[in-house]
């Protein structure tokens, strides 16, 4: 509640006037006068009260008489008043309304109270509440209340004592306070200085404000009594103590050092009085030595005393921190006394308090810099900071090293029995219980037995002091063990990241200011001031050695983690800050530091070794202090969590790592992780502890470069702890977030970290060789990973990262070049396929740098490497394929580079590849790349690895042609525009265009490549390749040889095509015929195919039958070039040689080769034009009328190669081909017909050739096969159409010849079984049938043909009968002895005797010669020349052959056939015979036929045995047929036919009728055997004969009636013999030969019988009548007869008489008998 309210001043009277009421009643009795002034007292107050509006200001001014009752009440020394008055006047004094005049009053009232020891604490609490609520008290006043203060400090009363202690602070406090609020005041008022003169203070002082010159006098006299001088300003001081005044001291400087700034008169008290002072106070500890006995020391040592030393450097702390601006030397001196503070001979807690004061300095950055400028800068100073720096490090030193004298209790307890120490003990020492009582760990340094807890200080930062603060003690309290160091390790700590931390941010603020200035104007190169800079460079120069001293000690010594961690990061900031400030030796240092930790104990690394051997071993003078960095000992008592294999070349046993080093690891991967920028050539240090470290842990490279924690291969097995395998994981990926984060890192960091993988890289090369053992993959595996990362500017590291890359991939060790080749074509994949910008598409020198390693891998011997480099081009093409535009010479070169010693799988990747890119990427690739595509496809078809391959790659070329088909336009668009960029290029540099095929154009060319490849591979030694590349070539040929120019075309043909077929020929004829046992594997091979010979046959035969096609398909075109004429007869001759060729498959083929070429169709000649013309229409396209003249070639038609029409029909693929016009073309066409007439004739002569000499026995060199023979006659029909306009009688006989030695040539038995039919079967084989036709189709001709052909019929008939006879006498073949087939042993086992020649079964063939003869002869038979030629004759002639042999025939089929045949020819023939009856033309004929029919109808040969009967009347039907061709077709025309033949005739039939009986029949047969149907036939024909009315001539009649005679005398005769006989038999039967006679003569009598009732009545003369008649009593006489047989013939022969038993009336009608 305020003071001035108008209810606080109401409150405020009252009170008042109660507190006199209550003061009067008091001294009512004792003290009169006091009554009487309280009582006045009231009413000058209601007085005040009524008088005024501003009542306080008016009790203010009448403070004096208002305070006057109070005061004398306190005079009277009684405490009860006392007490009230001193409330009383409190209360005044809190409302502000004392004044000067009445406060000095109080004062010297209140003196009077104090020298009387009354009321000490209400004394003091007033002079607090006066000094505090106004400023009315100075000067004097001010002093003796201060005085008074100070006066009750030291008296007997503890509690007195500490309140004035305290109120002396406040006091204190309030008069410098008072000060800064009149500076404030007058902040605004510039006001003249007066002059000074002198230095003394009395002097300075008038300068001063007034609260100003109070202060200045307080603290004057402060210096004063610290120093033990008298006071000048606080008169009436009794007493005073130095560490009470030291405390004033420094909470005035601590709490105003503005003061001290400000003004000059106190910067003056600050130099001239307070430096020495201190200075002199610090004497006795600086000479101090502890543990020197005074009996030495020739004058006693003032031993320090712990209060005023520890308050001294309280006081130091302030001014260093607060003055060190005005105290620069004083400072310095201060510094230096504090390092020597340090001391290990100082006294325990001394050290322990000159450490806290260090730490206070520690956590002041800017204070440490200004050190550094004003004296380690400066020459001829004392380098301050570095001793400050090294005095801590080697104060840590001394602690490990320097037994632990002077304080005996701190040995064991942690914590000293001070009440400050029970922060150490919470921190629990070894022997405090943890919860549930087990033991916690305690954080400690432990360094070569020397063990030193670690205690929690200070936080982070702050340096909070324990033993500074410790104003209560006066004896030196006793300091827990490890306190000391863990003072020293904080302030370490924030040294270091106080520095850091500071230099880090001014830099960060300096480049960002840089950035700003550079945008400004970004033409000015903005620099950084260099000062800044300087002094950096200068506080890291001054401090590493010592930090880095102890900081490895300290890490080296620390067991708890987490102090590792603090020393580690402290590390870490330092080597990263001298990377940013560029200052390489330190920074290396400090990372050879980390990097040595992290490694075990004594770990032979050289890079680490070489290095440090500039700091180790090497001391650090500071200022007579030597500081040793001491080498990380080895038996730190540390978890051990791994064990592992060193690096080495050899490996010595095993290595340990700890948790420790470990973490250390940890804090290398931080370093390079974050600060990579700054590592520069560190890199090497970092990443060769790294990969030791990765080494000895077992972490192998994954996909990627990403390591992965994998097994050791061999030796020792890496053991690991759970511990660090969960942590290997995360290790493993802070490795791959190291490289990752190279991306982040400038171009030069960039090129360090390269150039150290790449060294570390080499090394472990070197390791690896010579040896199988795993190498280090760690720096392989990280290129590849910085590579992969640093994708968007890879160009700037491709090359080195690349080239060493290569070189990897060269070593031995395989595991290292695998690693090598998978780093590269990852690198490579992985570039393709990142987006660069620009595109690759757009930089063509990125994307051919990239793809170059590739091709490089291809000099790599290694079968591994150039595995993964195909493995990868085949991904490439998977995932980029489409994209790879310039580079795909580069792909295609590397796919196509095969050897034939790189085994199998190998050559089966590369053909993956190859097969990717045929499939896919033909359209995407440049055109100029299709010729090595093309190139590559036919060296995987060369290889000869794998078969399979070769065959598919084949099958590639077929489809790379028909691409090129498909795309013919765009292709030659583009390759045209490439080729007019080549000719210029080659024009300017004045050389010719170098290109194979040159004059062809560019699309041409890629199609000769093809065939030439192709062409190749046709004459590849193995056979399959052979075949199918002949096929792949013919077809391609076939399929798109229109594309082609006709000049190419030329090239095809000479070049392609019969280069290759004289490459095939002469391989065929020089081959092995060794036997080929198999091939190779379990394949079995068959034995057409089983020596080398047989292959290339094969291989011959393909090749031409391709050419034959090609010739045979593209005739127009090929005839259009001039010289097809010539290259038809190379065809022939080729065709001719293979054909004449010992090679049964060859010749054969030769020959099918040869019809498909005559297979062609003679061009039309009118027709033709018109369809042209209209396909022209139809193609919208106007007729081209072309001059004939300008035709090229011998009357050639041509249309000119760049007219619309060939290039339309060109591209849609038809073939409208000019036709050839005129005669002209006919004439070459006839020669062309010539030339293979003559080959055929050439060819057919050399085969059919019968051998010449030796005896059958003699083995033939070579027998035509009869396939071979037979399409050797299959060509005659087809070439002879295009001859037959010439064909000659002359060439008609040289054909005989051919088809009559190709028919008569034998077959070897052990082929018969596939060419001939089972004997009994009748076949014609396929020659046969081929020889028939042939001679069908010249008959053919002859009968459309032009009279002058016709006289060739002859010789065709003189041919085939030549051919019938075959029939009866097989024809023999040179002298080579046939067998019948019948007899041929078709024997496997006689595999040795040579071959059994095997004569053909002819007779089919002969009959159906024969056949062909009688239907030729059909329709022939008129013709002038066939009867000129007496055709029929040589035909009967030949007949009479077999017709005689009849049942001797091989064949009974063949005489058969041969009667058959004679009556139908004569049948046709007779009638002609008789038209030429007079011409004598027939003459020599008759005779002919009638020995023809006498050879016949009574054969010399008999029937064989085993005819059975129905068979028999079969025969006996035919004779009777020929019985009735004579009485049909000769008999009737007897007056036209020659007499002498029909006396022939009926002697014949005279013969047939009396038939004589053969001997041999059995009983049963007789009858039929007897040829009684015959018989009864020639004498019915007799009879009707002879009966005839028509009789040419006297005689003929005669002859017939006179053997009518004959033969019924002889019936008389046989009749009488049989009748007598019988009867004389008796019982017994008669002969069966008897009987059958006599039933002959009966059926004869019957026959005869029925004549007669059939024949006219005139033609019968009466001897005739007589005789019949005469034969019917021997009839009656033969009933006795018991033959049931005979009775039966009998009745036949007696029914007939009945008709004769009258004699018959001779009747007259109509004028006729």
């Amino acid at each position: 509640m305020s003071t001035s309210t108008p209810e606080a001043v109401k409150k405020l009277l009252e009170n008042m006037q109660t507190d006199l009421r209550s003061l009067s009643m008091e001294c009512k009795k004792k003290f009169p006068p006091v009554k009487e002034a309280a009582e006045s007292g009231i009413v000058k107050i209601k007085t005040i009260a009524a008088r005024n509006t501003d009542i306080l200001a008016s009790l203010k001014e009448n403070s004096s008489e208002v305070v006057q009752p109070f005061l004398m009440g306190c005079g009277t020394k009684e405490p009860k008043i006392t007490q009230l008055c001193l409330a009383a006047v409190q209360r005044l004094m809190t409302h502000e309304v004392v004044s000067e005049a009445a406060a000095g009053n109080i004062i010297n009232m209140l003196w009077q109270l104090m020298e009387n020891g009354l009321e000490e604490l209400k004394l003091l609490q007033t002079v607090l509440v006066l000094l505090t609520t106004n400023t009315v008290v100075h000067d004097e006043i001010l002093s003796k209340a201060i005085v008074l203060c100070f006066r009750l400090h030291f008296t007997k009363d503890n509690i007195t004592n500490n309140t004035a202690a305290a109120t002396v602070r406040q006091v204190v406090t309030v008069v410098f306070e008072r000060m800064v609020a009149e500076d404030e005041r007058f902040k605004g008022i510039v006001e003249q200085p007066t002059p000074v003169q002198g230095n003394t203070n009395r002097r300075s002082v008038s300068t001063l404000r007034p609260s100003a010159k109070d202060a200045y006098m307080l603290f004057q006299d402060l210096c004063q009594l610290v120093n033990a001088d008298a006071p000048y300003w606080l008169v009436g001081m009794t007493e005073m103590t130095r560490t009470f005044g030291l405390e004033l001291l420094e909470s005035v400087l601590n709490d105003f050092p503005g003061v001290f700034l400000q003004h000059q008169e106190f910067s003056f008290l600050l130099k001239e009085r307070v430096c020495p002072l201190v200075i002199k106070l610090f004497s006795p500890n600086i000479k101090f030595r502890q543990g020197s006995s005074s009996a030495a020391s020739p004058a006693p040592v003032e031993k320090p005393y712990f209060p005023i030393c520890m308050r001294l450097l309280r006081v130091v702390s302030v001014l260093i921190k607060h003055f060190y601006s005005l105290l620069v030397t004083e400072c310095e001196i201060f510094l230096s006394l504090l390092v020597k503070f340090l001391d290990g001979e100082k006294p325990q807690w001394l050290r322990a308090v000159a450490v806290e004061s260090v730490h206070r300095l520690c956590v002041q950055p800017h204070l440490l810099r200004s050190f550094c400028q004003s004296y380690d800068m400066k020459q001829h100073s004392t380098k301050v900071f570095r001793d400050i720096v090294n005095a801590l490090g080697s104060f840590i030193q001394s602690l490990f090293i320097v037994p632990n004298t002077g304080n005996p209790a701190a040995t064991n307890a942690p914590a000293g029995g001070s009440g400050s120490g029970a922060q150490a003990a919470a921190q629990g020492g070894p022997g405090a219980g943890g919860q549930g009582g087990s033991l916690i760990t305690q954080a400690a340094f432990e360094y070569r037995g020397t063990w030193i807890p670690l205690m929690t200080v200070s936080v982070q930062g702050s340096a909070k002091a324990t033993y500074l603060e410790m104003l209560d003690k006066v004896e030196p309290p006793s300091i827990p063990e490890g306190y000391a160091m863990s003072v020293a390790f904080s302030a370490l700590l924030d040294l270091v990241r106080g520095i850091t931390s500071m230099i880090e941010r001014e830099l960060a603020k300096e480049e960002e200011e840089v950035a700003v200035r550079r945008e400004a104007n970004p033409d000015q190169n903005a620099q950084a001031e260099p000062e800044a800079h300087l002094v950096w460079e200068e506080m890291v120069s001054a401090c590493w050695c010592g930090l880095l001293a102890a900081l490895s000690l300290l890490l080296d010594a620390s067991t708890d983690e987490t102090a590792t961690e603090s020393i580690l990061k402290a590390e870490l900031t330092m080597a990263s800050l001298c990377g940013r400030l560029g200052l390489v030796t330190p920074r290396d240092a400090f990372i050879t530091a980390i990097c040595k930790a992290s490694l075990p104990p004594h770990y032979a690394l050289t890079v680490l070794s070489s290095n440090a051997t500039n700091l180790n071993n090497k001391a650090y003078s500071i200022q007579g202090q030597t500081v040793q960095i001491i080498s990380p000992s080895s038996e730190s008592h540390q978890q051990v969590v791994a064990v592992g294999q060193p690096l080495t070349v050899q490996p010595q046993g095993t290595v340990v790592l700890t948790a420790k080093n470990i973490q250390c690891m940890r804090t290398l991967l931080n370093l390079a992780h974050c600060h990579g920028a700054v590592l520069g050539t560190s890199w090497q240090l970092v990443l060769a502890t790294l990969q030791h470290l990765v080494w000895i842990l077992g972490l192998k490279p994954g996909v990627g470069g990403a390591l992965k924690p994998g097994r050791a291969v061999e030796g020792p097995s890496t053991v690991l702890t759970t511990a660090v395998m969960t942590d290997l994981p995360f290790i493993s990926n802070i490795l791959s977030r190291l490289f990752e984060s190279s991306q982040y890192l400038d171009d030069v960091s960039l090129h360090h970290l390269i150039n150290a993988l790449c060294s570390l890289s080499l090394e472990a090369m070197e390791m690896a060789y010579g040896t199988n053992k795993e190498p280090s993959l760690f720096a392989v595996a990280k290129l590849l990973e910085t590579g992969l990362v640093n994708m968007d500017r890879i160009e700037i590291l491709w090359r080195p990262l690349v080239g060493h890359l290569l070189e990897v991939c060269q070593h031995p060790n395989a595991r290292m070049r695998e690693w090598g080749a998978e780093a590269v074509t990852a690198l490579i994949k992985a570039g393709l396929a990142y987006k660069h910008d620009p595109p690759l598409a757009q930089n063509q020198r990125l994307q051919l740098l990239l793809l170059n390693p590739l091709k490089e891998l291809s000099n790599v011997l290694h079968a591994d490497i150039r595995q993964k480099q195909l493995e990868s081009v085949l991904q490439i093409l998977q995932s980029q394929g489409d994209s790879l535009g310039p580079g795909w010479p580069l792909v295609l070169g590397v796919i196509g580079a095969i050897r034939n010693d790189q085994g199998e799988s190998l050559i089966r990747t590369a053909f993956q590849c190859l097969q990717l890119v045929v499939t896919d990427f033909l359209p995407t690739m440049p055109c100029m790349c299709l010729q090595i595509v093309v190139d590559v496809a036919g060296s995987f078809g060369l290889q000869n690895q794998e078969l399979n391959i070769s065959l598919t790659s084949i099958g590639l070329l077929w489809n790379i042609s028909d691409y090129f088909f498909q795309r013919g336009e765009a292709i030659t668009q583009d390759l045209e525009r490439e080729e007019a960029a080549l000719q210029k290029q080659a024009r300017e540099k004045g050389e010719p265009l170098n290109r194979p095929f040159h004059p062809a154009p560019p699309f041409d060319c890629l199609w000769l490549c093809l065939y030439a490849k192709l062409g190749q591979l046709c004459v590849d030694p193995r056979p399959a390749v052979r075949k199918s590349a002949g096929q792949t070539m013919f077809s391609t040929i076939a399929a798109h040889g229109t594309l082609l120019q006709q000049s190419t075309w030329h090239i095809v043909v000479w070049k392609v095509l019969f280069h290759l077929l004289d490459c095939v020929r002469k391989s065929s004829t020089t081959a092995d015929k060794e036997k080929i046992e198999s091939g190779g594997g379990n394949i079995l091979i068959h034995h057409s195919r089983d020596t080398a010979e047989k292959q290339w046959a094969e291989t011959w035969v393909l090749t031409l039958a391709g050419v034959a096609r090609i010739f045979n398909t593209r005739r127009y075109l090929l005839q259009q070039l001039g010289d097809f004429f010539k290259a038809w007869e190379v065809l022939l001759d080729h065709i001719q040689s293979a054909a004449l060729s010992k090679n049964n498959e060859v010749s054969l083929a030769a020959l099918k080769s040869f019809q498909e070429i005559l297979q062609i169709g003679t061009p039309v000649k009118d027709s033709a034009m018109p369809t042209e013309a209209l396909a022209m229409a139809v193609m919208g396209v106007p007729p081209v009328l072309i001059d004939p003249l300008s035709a090229s070639g011998p009357g050639r038609h041509l249309l000119r190669s760049d007219s619309m029409l060939e290039r339309l029909t060109r591209y849609n693929g038809a073939e409208l081909q000019a036709p050839p016009q005129g005669e002209e073309s006919a004439l070459e066409d006839a020669a062309l017909w010539w030339s293979a007439w003559n080959t055929w004739y050439r060819t057919g002569t050399d085969s059919t050739r019968p051998p010449s000499g030796g005896t059958g026995t003699d083995r033939p060199s070579f027998v035509p096969s009869q396939p071979f023979l037979t399409a050797l006659v299959q060509i005659v029909p087809a070439l002879y159409q295009h001859i037959e306009t010439g064909f000659s009688m002359e060439d008609l006989r040289k054909l005989g010849v051919i088809l009559h030695g190709a028919v008569s040539i034998p077959i070897s038995s052990d082929a018969s079984p596939f060419i001939l039919p089972s004997y009994t079967e009748a076949v014609l084989t396929s020659l046969q049938e081929a020889v028939l036709t042939a001679l069908d189709v010249l008959q053919k001709a002859i009968c459309v043909g032009p009279e002058s052909l016709q006289v060739m019929y002859p010789a065709i008939f003189e041919q085939l009968l030549l051919f019938v006879e075959f029939s009866c006498k097989p024809p023999q073949y040179g002298k080579l002895e046939t067998k019948h087939v019948a007899n041929a042993k078709y024997n496997q086992i006689q595999l040795f005797t040579p071959a059994e020649w095997v004569a053909l079964n002819y007779v089919p063939f002969a009959e159906r010669s024969l056949e062909v003869v009688v239907d030729q002869y059909h329709k022939t038979a008129c013709h002038k020349a066939v009867i000129n030629e007496k055709v029929l004759q040589n035909i009967i002639k030949t007949l009479r052959m077999p017709l005689g042999l009849k049942y001797a025939c091989p064949s009974e089929s063949t005489w058969k056939l041969a009667v058959s045949s004679l009556l139908k020819v004569l049948s046709i023939g007779l009638p002609v015979a008789r038209q030429h009856a007079s011409s004598g033309m027939f003459e020599t004929m008759w005779p002919e036929l009638a020995n023809a029919f006498e050879d016949f109808l009574f054969t010399k040969s008999t029937p064989p045995d085993n005819v059975s009967i129905q068979e028999f009347q079969k025969n006996e039907a035919i004779d009777v047929e020929v019985v009735q061709l004579i009485s049909t077709e000769i008999l009737p025309f007897a007056n036209f036919i020659p007499k002498d033949f029909v006396g022939q005739i009926m002697t014949m039939l005279n013969k047939g009728s009396i038939h004589s009986q053969s001997s041999s029949f059995t009983e049963a047969e007789i009858d039929v055997r007897m040829r009684e149907e015959f018989s009864k036939v020639c004498f019915e024909t007799l009879l009707q004969f002879s009966f005839s009315n028509k009789v040419s001539t006297p005689q003929e009649g005669y002859i017939s009636r006179m053997a009518l005679s004959v033969l019924l005398k002889r019936s008389q005769d046989v009749l009488r013999r049989y009748v007598d006989d019988e009867r004389l038999s008796g019982r017994c039967p008669l002969p069966r030969q008897q009987v059958t006679e006599i039933i002959f003569v009966l059926k004869a009598i019957s026959t005869l019988m029925d004549s007669l009732k059939k024949t006219q009545p005139e033609n019968v003369d009466g001897t005739t009548w007589a005789q019949v008649i005469a034969l019917y009593p021997t009839l009656v006489e033969c009933i006795t007869c018991s033959s049931s047989e005979v009775s039966s013939a009998l009745k036949e022969a007696l029914g007939p008489f009945k008709d004769f038993m009258q004699p018959p009336v001779s009747r007259v009608q109509n004028g006729e008998s």
